[in-house]
């Protein structure tokens, strides 16, 4: 089984997505569009204080090419 996922709102992932390389690229409505300098593009969605659902959080880890632990490792 794999491991759960943490709870965690969009400006704390957005934070890790900074500290990896990751600039803010365009921003569409509630949307934030994410590059790297290799051309990643992640696309996070803001809402004040929302955690982010597991399907998405998933998603944009999968991205990330990171997993569960870095990420809690991250947010340390």
């Amino acid at each position: 089984m794999s491991e759960r996922l943490p709870r965690v709102t969009a400006k704390e992932v957005i934070h890790v997505l900074e500290r990896r390389g990751f600039i803010l690229s365009r921003s569409s409505g509630s949307h934030h569009i994410y590059r790297d300098p290799t051309g990643i593009r992640i696309t996070i969605p803001v809402h004040a204080g929302k955690i982010l659902h597991p399907k998405v959080l998933q998603s944009i880890l999968r991205d990330m090419d990171m997993t569960v632990e870095e990420l809690r490792k991250a947010l340390r």
